[in-house]
């Protein structure tokens, strides 16, 4: 068995997309997973599967949630050796000492093209937001809050052409614990 960790956008979000992490866990018990663990109330489980395609169970546990809650959800699924590449070369930890609590990551659920980052490279500069994109994670840091960046979700699935969804840097230290 593996180890991944599906990250879910928008979920008990503002009172819309409600799901309760038990009902989460739940559902997951009814996929051929094992050793499921959720974490907080938006959107992060982790689970033992046995090895496969990562977009095999994105759409697995999508189509299950509709199913299941009446409502689609995106799904980002991580295998555990991801995401902790993500938290051991965070840019902005290394060479940097920034205060953690303004570091977010955006996980892509695909790498994007070339010519859409170069694109994007060249007109998103929003400082004192910072981003640097390596692979499928952007790494953010936000000086003045996520709340108040131009840097969210919606400005990278549309600039990118890819699915997105962000955490907090303690989310990410605390999904990388929870998976040993």
């Amino acid at each position: 068995m593996q180890t991944y960790i599906a990250i879910l956008r928008g979920i008990n979000v503002s009172g819309h997309n409600m799901i309760k992490m038990a009902d989460l866990k739940t559902m997951f018990e009814t996929l051929p997973f094992e050793n499921i663990r959720t974490y907080i109330q938006s959107g992060n489980i982790v689970f033992n599967a046995k090895p496969g395609n990562d977009q095999d169970l994105e759409k697995q546990i999508h189509d299950t949630i509709q199913k299941t809650f009446s409502f689609s959800v995106p799904v980002i699924v991580l295998e555990e050796k991801e995401l902790r590449k993500v938290r051991q070369h965070n840019p902005f930890l290394t060479g940097r000492n920034e205060d953690v609590t303004k570091l977010h990551v955006t996980f892509l659920e695909a790498i994007p093209e070339n010519i859409l980052v170069e694109k994007l490279k060249e007109t998103a500069q929003f400082l004192p937001d910072e981003w640097i994109l390596e692979g499928k994670a952007i790494y953010l840091f936000c000086p003045n809050g996520y709340g108040k960046t131009k840097l969210n979700n919606n400005f990278f699935e549309n600039k990118l052409k890819v699915t997105a969804t962000t955490r907090n840097w303690k989310t990410v230290n605390e999904l990388v614990s929870i998976a040993d």
